[in-house]
């Protein structure tokens, strides 16, 4: 079992009957039979299961595993007025995402000893209302002594190659890079990084309101460069890494030829990428603002070309919040303001509605939400409605039109780049463990039942 915070959930067998549930990759009808919180079986819709507590999902919606966001930024402690674990969490579920995966920066302190892996710990298990686990980082100051973090249950190490945005947070240089890789390499760990090279980012300070000349300051080569780095470190030293929000294109056929090569590479990219673009971002709307870059049209339709070839294998949310003042700041200077996006709850709503758009079925998309982050943070049995897997549901109506209001959204702060778009398919229910936690119609339901996962013990039933 993993470290739990909360005790077990038990009670009666449960069976969710749905015309069109995700399983095997597939959507069928299909009786899924929980008890003690993990599913036991799936069955015909309609088979009998006696003694039951019986939940139909309506035949306009479809029964979908609990999501995976393996890229959150809670921020808590510290920082806990831009985002808390309560409040992360109760988007999360409000977005039908059962397990995060929390970024190890922006907290106070970040997450690169194990004490303060233990601090941040103890502040989230009274509060999650998702399953918690945690990325440790991987600055200048802890290199060499890594092998705490891993042996105390964190899924890999985060590090970037250029300034952070925070102090506390500092970037590695190539060298450290490569110490790093093969650090993780000798833990059987892996590296995820943030790939732009500070040598090619332009400006410092303010840029104006102007959204393109924020988009020239860090132009598609400091991706490019900073990829190639990561990919060189991961093949000398046999290490798993991992690209973290890969917004350069651009970068897609270096990634493909290092993959074909044998290096042990994954990717994500993010909602904003898919569904927002360069073109349409107004002058001073810094809630746009993000770092790597949202790209022109263009680009974004390359993205989602390596998305349906299988290059990019994940789609997280990096769900990066601060308060409206620090995000407005400089009345909309690209330079001043924080550079994060907050979308952990509308994420999947977004890239549905863009997939509908280019013809894409439901069943191509939901592995990127699911599947996709647990294989890249390697929690493995999550993200499948399947015998043995613990119960992690979402009730998803697929067809349901909703506008994104930012001051309803269950965020900390009341600002997100996706306020005011027409979205299709809203969660209507979530369930952890079997429990229910989240409904549009009530909201948040019960008590926090969430729980914190280690990668030395695994996944929670």
């Amino acid at each position: 079992m993993n470290v739990a915070t909360n005790a077990a959930m038990t009670g009666p067998r449960q069976v969710v009957r749905a015309e069109r549930a995700f399983v095997g990759g597939a959507f069928r009808p299909a009786a899924v039979v929980v008890e003690d919180g993990r599913i036991v079986d799936v069955l015909s819709e309609e088979a009998a299961v006696p003694g039951a507590h019986e939940l139909r999902v309506p035949g306009d919606a479809v029964l979908l595993p609990g999501l995976v966001d393996s890229h959150v930024h809670v921020n808590d402690p510290g920082r806990t007025e831009w985002e808390g674990f309560g409040t992360a969490t109760a988007a999360a579920a409000a977005g039908g995402v059962t397990t995060i995966v929390d970024m190890p920066l922006n907290s106070l302190p970040p997450t690169t000893t194990v004490a303060a892996l233990a601090t941040k710990q103890a502040v989230a298990a009274p509060a999650a209302l998702v399953d918690v686990g945690f990325w440790g980082g991987a600055v200048p100051e802890n290199l060499g002594s890594l092998t705490g973090l891993h042996e105390a249950g964190v899924y890999g190490f985060k590090s970037f190659l250029a300034p952070s945005g925070v102090a506390e947070f500092g970037h590695l240089d190539l060298a450290g890079l490569d110490a790093a890789m093969a650090e993780v390499a000798r833990l059987g760990s892996r590296l995820i990084v943030h790939a732009e090279d500070p040598a090619l980012i332009h400006g410092d300070g303010a840029l104006g309101r102007a959204y393109d000349g924020f988009l020239r300051s860090r132009p598609p080569a400091s991706e490019a460069a900073a990829v190639a780095a990561v990919v060189a470190a991961a093949r000398r030293h046999g290490a798993r890494a991992h690209i973290l929000h890969l917004s350069d294109a651009g970068s897609l056929p270096a990634i493909r030829a290092a993959r074909a090569d044998g290096v042990d590479l994954t990717v994500e990219t993010c909602p904003h990428y898919l569904t927002l673009t360069a073109e349409e971002i107004p002058d001073g709307a810094s809630e746009f603002k993000c770092c790597p870059p949202i790209r022109d049209t263009a680009n974004r339709d390359l993205l989602w070309e390596g998305l349906l070839d299988g290059t990019v294998d994940a789609v997280v949310s990096d769900h990066s919040p601060s308060t409206v003042e620090r995000k407005q700041a400089g009345d909309g200077d690209f330079g001043l303001a924080w550079g994060g996006i907050s979308g952990l709850q509308v994420g999947l709503s977004a890239v549905w509605t863009e997939a509908r758009t280019r013809g894409i079925d439901l069943e191509t998309v939901v592995p990127w939400f699911t599947t996709g982050p647990a294989g890249v943070a390697g929690l493995e049995g999550l993200g499948a409605i399947a015998p043995g897997a613990p119960a992690h549901l979402t009730e998803l109506g697929v067809d349901d039109r909703f506008v994104v209001d930012a001051r309803a959204l269950l965020h900390k702060n009341p600002l997100t780049a996706y306020d005011g778009r027409a979205l299709r398919g809203r969660v209507r229910r979530t369930w952890l463990r079997g429990q229910q936690v989240y409904s549009d119609a009530h909201g948040v339901t019960g008590p926090p039942a969430g729980r914190l996962l280690t990668a030395r013990t695994g996944v929670a039933a």
